[in-house]
């Protein structure tokens, strides 16, 4: 792996319709001095949001920007507070400098945990850039239509027993409880995944958005974001080498696409932002 500078924080392709997909957890790139403290299951990076540029490779068709970091998730989590407050009132979880891995392994060799001020160091470096970026594509945007749509886009393994019980459904819609986007968007996604029958799904169930999705929501503010967690099940094997299923993505790229194109066709009403108020 090689470095990471400053400026290879994230990859941007920038398009013009009213909507952005963000994918903060598909990083594989690390620092080696930070890499050099991880153990060796760590350094196969097993909780990264394995092959979703691929599977959201129709972004581009659709005029939809499309942001995803370059670094893994065990640099630092992009998706986490920068005060790193809980998300999920549980007692497991994982941190803005994760700690543990989702099997609940320690991530770093003992004694070399980062500290508050590495932590701060990462969050200026790694975290903060990424931000910036999310924050000047969506002003951008929404200048352009007056409105715009943040997809978070996540993936995870189906059955993590360290974090909750059971399989997760395969496609989970977040919305925080219907907060971070108006209703009609909510229910125009709901509806689409109402209308398949090949996946299990839920709707502001166990994952109901995490920071981005909860911090860059405000409908009443022309912003909608919503976030999909998919279990890798739908499109690859679970286990290493973690190899895409080239069948079982192309069935999932069809639910995908229909749930953005829906997203695209929807705009907000007058309702919808009187709702939002």
């Amino acid at each position: 792996m090689r470095s990471s500078p400053r400026e290879a924080v994230f990859q941007l392709e920038r398009g013009e319709a009213p909507l952005l997909i963000s994918l903060p957890h598909v990083g594989t790139d690390y620092p080696p001095d930070i890499a050099a403290n991880w153990t060796e299951a760590a350094r196969a990076l097993p909780d990264t949001d394995w092959h979703l540029a691929e599977i959201y490779n129709f972004a581009s068709r659709l005029g939809v920007t499309l942001l995803r970091a370059r670094l893994s998730r065990y640099v630092i989590d992009l998706n986490r507070p920068p005060d790193d407050a809980p998300l999920y009132a549980q007692a497991n979880r994982t941190e803005l400098c994760p700690t543990r891995a989702f099997d609940g392994q320690p991530i770093y060799v003992a004694g070399k945990a980062p500290d508050d001020d590495e932590i701060a160091r990462r969050r200026a470096l790694y975290w903060q850039p990424y931000h910036d970026a999310l924050e000047r594509e969506l002003t951008r945007l929404q200048a352009r239509h007056g409105y715009v749509v943040l997809w978070e886009g996540h993936s995870i393994k189906s059955e993590l027993p360290w974090l909750f019980d059971g399989k997760l459904p395969d496609l989970n819609l977040g919305t925080a409880d219907g907060q971070s986007c108006a209703l009609s968007l909510r229910e125009a996604l709901a509806n689409v995944l109402a209308a398949q029958a090949r996946y299990t799904y839920a709707v502001d169930g166990r994952f109901k958005g995490g920071y981005i999705t909860r911090r860059y929501g405000a409908p009443s503010a022309g912003r909608h974001a919503v976030q999909l967690e998919m279990c890798w099940s739908c499109y690859m094997d679970e286990s290493p080498p973690y190899i895409l299923d080239a069948a079982r993505a192309e069935r999932l790229r069809a639910t995908l696409h229909a749930l953005a194109e829906t997203a695209l066709r929807w705009k907000p009403s007058d309702a919808d932002r009187y709702a939002a108020t």
